[in-house]
């Protein structure tokens, strides 16, 4: 009886230090037996990331006859930037969808995108992302218990300030541009000469209009959604940069899935994730045509000749951080179609 009593009281301890509906093998499981997934993100529902979670779980559900059971819980309902990754690390959530680049401090690869005007285009850089250069970002950090499962490619980013139409490399010298982060980016706005502000996004508008900083990077329904054209008086379109989300999930959960089940989540997010970044292209041409049509900003499209010019001056740029990535890696991607 003391032995079955201490098994027991051992059991209890067990099931305290597991997140809730946790069975003991990582899998969250509903009273009905349905897998559940908790899908967290930090955005609202009308964008491409929220449409991709809405239609993971669509086709999850429908194609498992309900053996799976996904929750999504949009604009940081659970866990803001700063803390879903430590959830999802604690399997107390089991997606998420973060900037590529929030992953810089596991594995600093995770910042390739950023590098300017490395990508020809937008389908070259879903080629590059989704073969095997990708693939292995998406693996690398399975010792800290996560697995990517997917790119969320978003979008590139143009530049716009409220100074003055950016043509050539010396329009952006003096500039300040507001940055997320430092890093590659401030080496990219030193290499033309401008200086560096981190400014939270939510802050920008305001920033702007006090002319706090002169500008910034972004894409072009980011510009939208924020209102942000109404303050930006120039905006130059120069694909130099990705904004790009990873889908990610809990290493433990993943390993209490059977193959047939892993087969359906994958699937179901490839779909959704194929979906979405459908949706984002076109969100992107449709806020250009609203900014032009607004009237307030105007829009400059370098020419090939000008896109040149930039490149030459992203050297030192390319000189810095080549070591880092890998000389093949960035070729990879330079010459992707």
């Amino acid at each position: 009886m003391k032995t079955s009593k201490k098994m027991g009281m051992a059991l209890l301890g067990l099931s305290l230090l597991l997140p809730a509906g946790m069975n003991g093998y990582g899998k969250a499981e509903a009273a009905d037996g349905k897998v559940v997934i908790k899908f967290s993100h930090v955005v609202v529902e009308n964008t491409p990331k929220h449409q991709a979670a809405a239609k993971f779980k669509e086709l999850l559900e429908k194609r498992s006859n309900g053996k799976f059971e996904v929750q999504i819980f949009p604009s940081s309902q659970l866990y803001g930037e700063k803390e879903e990754l430590e959830a999802l690390q604690a399997n107390n959530v089991q997606f998420i969808a973060p900037l590529a680049t929030r992953l810089i401090g596991f594995n600093e690869a995770f910042q390739i995108g950023d590098l300017p005007f490395l990508f020809k285009d937008d389908k070259a850089a879903y080629t590059f992302f989704t073969g095997k250069y990708g693939d292995k970002l998406l693996t690398s950090l399975q010792d800290k218990g996560i697995l990517g499962m997917t790119w969320l490619l978003n979008a590139s980013k143009q530049l716009a300030n409220i100074k003055r139409e950016i043509r050539k490399p010396d329009d952006v010298k003096g500039l300040k541009l507001r940055t997320a982060s430092g890093g590659l980016i401030e080496d990219q706005n030193n290499a033309l000469g401008a200086g560096s502000q981190t400014v939270a996004w939510g802050e920008m508008y305001q920033t702007l209009q006090n002319k706090t900083v002169d500008g910034l990077e972004n894409t072009l329904n980011n510009f939208d959604t924020a209102k942000l054209y109404e303050v930006l008086p120039y905006l130059s379109i120069t694909n130099h940069g990705r904004m790009d989300y990873v889908i990610l999930t809990n290493t433990k959960f993943w390993g209490s899935l059977n193959a047939e089940q892993q087969k359906l989540v994958k699937q179901a997010m490839k779909d959704a994730t194929d979906h979405a970044i459908k949706l984002a292209a076109e969100a992107n041409v449709k806020s250009l045509e609203k900014i032009k049509a607004s009237g307030k900003t105007k829009v400059y499209e370098l020419t090939a000749a000008e896109r040149n010019a930039f490149v030459a001056k992203m050297k030192p740029v390319y000189d810095k951080w080549t070591p880092k990535f890998g000389k093949e890696t960035i070729d990879a991607a330079r010459n992707s179609k």
